[in-house]
């Protein structure tokens, strides 16, 4: 019996392989590797007693699913208060802030996520517009694309700020023409400042909250995530739940290298490089060459529509390049945040730069890539660079291109955004992931929009650049096979023997499903490393 644990027998399926084992309808998974892949006959023989047999009922397995880019850790902090989506006035957000502030005990914070630009285009992102609801009361409110935030003058008190803070990474604590703190809070290490001043949760509600999220991502068919804001806390935490029994995903963690660190912060990240459980591992990091386009902080060839965009997040280039080219030679995956053109055009150029460390290294990537010019994208399919793109971020975009990315970027441009098939064509390597909580976490949606290109189920309406949209079968191989390879692993992405038994079971065909109705495809089963970890009622 040992071993059975991370055991299964799965049949009467459809399997999508990856290979060309497409044809099968059966396999085994013994001590969390498949062993065996062929008919329900060979597989029912060859099942140790014990081992728990699944009828499939015709389902479609595929191998499982993975989030190229996601951030559970800070999702699971920064998604605990009210979720604002959907809110589009100030009236509506008053009423919302006003409910919950009375709810609350009298020293406790509110918190608000996934607050939209478009609401303050006449008063500007500005604390007056709530704070006569709210009173004294501690109040943070996140946008939701995590670049921006917005914060009571009690708040800010609470972080210790009494005036304007700027950081080296264009970070803002922002004040107006008076000298007057506002509550913008613009970029991440600002950001950061204020949610360190929220009471923190004991380690067990951390656990707990971080667990919830593993679940729930398991429930939509993940398997595993890049972890893009990680730190020794992010590690901390998988530590415990592993110990405890209680992990069940898959995780990279991606350090996050802050541009203000120094040397010894940079040492001390490399000295941590290989800490690691069984599901879990470090060896990568995180850098940010710009922001995002909604607050100007993109970094473009030309200025956006208010004069911005021309400022990258490292004050000095060079010295980007000389940490990026420290955490290569030691054996580092370098993962860089990069949105507008000029900043993917950069980051190319200083990729580029960087020596062959030979066999046995992945790749290292781009993230977001959000806007790219037709030369962005024919130098990056001339590299081994991984291009990570999230076009689900289309979203907020609107038909009639009023919403403010589009309204900044100009008619010139806003057709060169999400440009995966055009990386795809170019020759570049394109995996999916979701950026939550910054947009949903499901799979389902991402591949609905990768294909799509416009909300799912919304009719009649237009597909942002139609020439853009992947197959079913891109899709979701930049959420399987892709990744794997992207990462260096020839053990995953496929179902075949020797593979993990990682499994992500389908009610249908995902690729032959329409893109308006894979939201709603059921998951049948979720499987991470032969365990069951989502099975559906």
């Amino acid at each position: 019996m040992i071993g059975h644990e991370r055991s299964l027998a799965l049949v009467n399926a459809k399997l999508r392989s990856n290979t060309s084992n497409d044809d099968a309808t059966a396999l085994l998974i013994e001590d969390g590797v498949i062993t065996q892949v062929g008919d329900d006959a060979l597989i029912r023989a060859s099942v140790p007693t014990g081992v728990e047999v699944i009828d499939a009922g015709g389902a479609t397995v595929t191998p499982g699913l993975w989030d190229s880019h996601s951030h559970p850790d800070f999702g699971a902090f920064s998604t605990r208060g009210i979720d604002l989506g959907g809110v589009g006035t100030l009236a509506e957000l008053r009423e919302i802030l006003g409910q919950a502030s009375a709810e609350l005990g009298p020293d406790e914070w509110l918190e608000a996520w996934n607050l939209e630009y478009e609401m303050f285009e006449e008063t500007g992102i500005d604390r007056s517009t709530f704070e006569d609801i709210v009173g004294d009361r501690p109040t943070m409110l996140f946008f939701y694309d995590g670049h921006t935030g917005l914060a009571s003058l009690s708040a800010l008190h609470a972080a210790g700020v009494q005036e304007r803070v700027s950081f080296p990474d264009g970070s803002e604590v922002v004040e107006d023409a008076s000298g007057r703190l506002t509550g913008e809070l613009k970029e991440m290490t600002a950001l950061r400042l204020i949610a360190e001043a929220i009471p923190a949760l004991d380690i067990e509600a951390e656990l707990e909250s971080l667990e919830q999220v593993f679940y729930n991502f398991a429930a939509t068919g993940i398997t595993g995530c890049a972890v893009m804001d990680g730190s020794s806390r992010t590690r901390e935490l998988l530590a415990h739940l592993e110990t405890q029994g209680r992990l069940t995903q898959r995780v990279v963690v991606h350090e996050w290298h802050k541009v203000h660190f120094d040397d010894a912060d940079q040492e001390r990240i490399i000295a941590a490089r290989d800490e690691k459980g069984y599901l879990w591992e470090g060896g990568a990091i995180k850098l940010f060459s710009d922001g995002v386009v909604d607050t100007g902080t993109a970094l473009l060839h030309e200025k956006d529509s208010h004069g911005e965009g021309l400022r990258a997040a490292w004050p000095d280039w060079d010295h980007y390049k000389r940490v990026l080219r420290q955490y290569h030679d030691a054996g580092f995956l370098i993962a860089t945040h990069a949105v507008g053109d000029r900043a993917v055009n950069d980051v190319i150029d200083a990729y580029a730069e960087l020596p062959d460390r030979g066999e046995g290294y992945a790749s290292h990537t781009i993230e977001h890539l959000e806007v790219m010019s037709d030369a962005d994208v024919e130098k990056l399919g001339k590299t081994t660079i991984t291009a990570s793109m999230q076009p689900l971020h289309m979203q907020w975009r609107k038909d009639d291109h009023s919403d403010n990315w589009t309204q900044r970027l100009g008619s010139d441009r806003w057709g060169t955004g999400y440009r995966c098939k055009s990386a795809l064509n170019a020759g570049a390597r394109v995996v999916l992931g979701s950026d939550w909580p910054v947009a949903e976490y499901d799979p389902r949606i991402g591949m609905a929009w990768a294909r799509g290109r416009k909300t799912p189920g919304a009719g009649h309406s237009e597909a942002f650049e139609p020439e853009e949209r992947l197959t079913g079968e891109e899709a979701l191989l930049a959420y399987t096979l892709w990744p794997a390879i992207a990462r260096g692993h020839d053990d995953r992405g496929h179902l075949s023997v020797g593979a993990l038994g990682d499994l992500t079971v389908f009610a249908k065909d995902p690729t032959e499903v329409l893109p308006e109705d894979l939201p709603e495809l059921e998951i049948k089963l979720t499987v991470v490393d032969g365990k069951v970890t989502f099975r559906a009622e």
